[in-house]
């Protein structure tokens, strides 16, 4: 189950109302274990339906997501909210919560990559080349805020590190995450938006114009880690090994993830 609260506080309460509820009849039915979720935006499907299978595996412990962009996450562990398991799309959020503290030891591992594209309506000639976002007939070039959310983060460093950032920033229309970028696409609110693979195959119209190539744009790693002080940090280690391990993997890939192993590469290069 998906949650999306801007504010850790309300999620808390929440556990709190539920537990008073069920106080009265804990000796007549055993509270399910929950494991409390921080995980990026651009996991949504593939971590909901992941989920599911471990609840199916594991009777009596409940999944709890709540998902938002990275940088909302890190700033709510940061400051104390009860979160067992944290999947960050990027490293810098991670780290940032690694230096606060509250990164278990020996607990942070890389589970994924990605790969940004750029994205336009399906009623659109799909531009090929960045040169093609010059033209005057791309007005609005949306992707998550570049300030903060790791998509908008990567975009902007491929688009410095080709030398057109100065050319096409004020096209730029930042979002609160990666999934509001392909949504202002979808709405016609955009010309074109760069997004993560994954987000783009879940467009039922907007296309996929063109890839950034792996080797050239920046190495984007979704780390995960379990939260220091967390609620459960038995169940958030569980977790973990389940997303690393047979089931989730093929599902993760099946939605254009990229599994790495334990040193952080690509499980399929040789």
């Amino acid at each position: 189950m998906a949650i999306r609260f801007d504010s850790w506080r309300v999620v808390l309460a929440s556990v709190v109302v539920a537990a008073a509820a069920v106080g009265g009849g804990a000796l007549q039915a055993r509270q399910a274990e929950i494991v409390r979720v921080s995980a990026a935006t651009s996991l949504t499907n593939v971590l909901e339906e992941i989920a599911r299978e471990y609840e199916r595996a594991a009777p009596g412990v409940r999944i709890e997501l709540n998902i938002a962009g990275s940088n909302t996450l890190a700033r709510q562990i940061v400051t104390g909210a009860p979160v067992d398991l944290f999947v960050s799309a990027n490293t810098v959020e991670m780290d940032r919560v690694e230096r606060s503290g509250r990164v278990r030891r020996g607990a942070r591992v890389s589970l994924l990559s990605n790969q940004l594209v750029v994205v336009v309506p399906d009623d659109r000639i799909p531009p090929s080349t960045l040169a093609d976002l010059e033209s005057a007939g791309v007005r609005r070039i949306a992707l998550g805020d570049p300030e903060g959310v790791p998509a908008g983060v990567y975009a902007r460093r491929y688009l410095e590190s080709r030398g057109v950032w100065a050319t096409l920033s004020s096209k730029v229309v930042p979002t609160r995450s990666v999934r509001a970028a392909l949504e202002a696409v979808e709405a016609g609110n955009a010309d074109a938006a760069f997004v993560y693979r994954t987000d783009a195959a879940t467009a039922p119209s907007a296309v996929i114009a063109f890839a950034v190539p792996v080797d050239d744009g920046p190495r984007i790693v979704y780390p995960v880690a379990v939260v220091e002080d967390g609620p459960n940090p038995i169940g958030a280690e569980a977790f973990l090994r389940f997303l690393r391990g047979p089931v989730a993997t093929p599902l993760f890939e099946r939605t254009g993830f990229i599994a790495l192993d334990e040193a952080g590469t690509d499980r399929d290069l040789p």
